[in-house]
């Protein structure tokens, strides 16, 4: 059996431990056409981000849904809704941890790793 590769995530301050995964809604347009509002989100604080992922992120006290970009030596949150503006970011220290699943109803969940 493999071991799991290790994150590259910071670990999460909440009242949860930073290894337990969690779900969320999202809320808004910002993600469609891949996420409609109010579809639960499943995240992993210890996954591995890679370019491409879907993440949660903290940006000036706000969380925040977004695809991560990787282009050079930047990094990007871009929202998959083109009337929403893509934020630079200045490293993965603003990840709080990385969508692995998402689904409105059980038969209809979707896996992202």
């Amino acid at each position: 059996m493999s071991e799991r590769p290790k994150s590259i995530m910071p670990p999460m301050e909440s009242s949860c431990s930073g290894k337990e995964v969690f779900a969320l809604r999202a809320l808004g347009d910002s993600m469609l056409p891949e996420f409609e509002h109010d579809t639960v989100i499943i995240i992993d604080p210890e996954a591995v981000v890679n370019d491409g992922s879907y993440v949660i992120a903290k940006i000036d006290g706000e969380y925040i849904f977004r695809q991560f970009i990787i282009r050079g030596d930047k990094y990007y949150l871009q929202p998959l809704n083109d009337i929403y503006e893509t934020v630079e970011i200045s490293g993965i220290d603003v990840l709080e941890g990385v969508i692995v699943q998402s689904g409105s109803r059980r038969n209809n969940m979707k896996k992202y790793k």
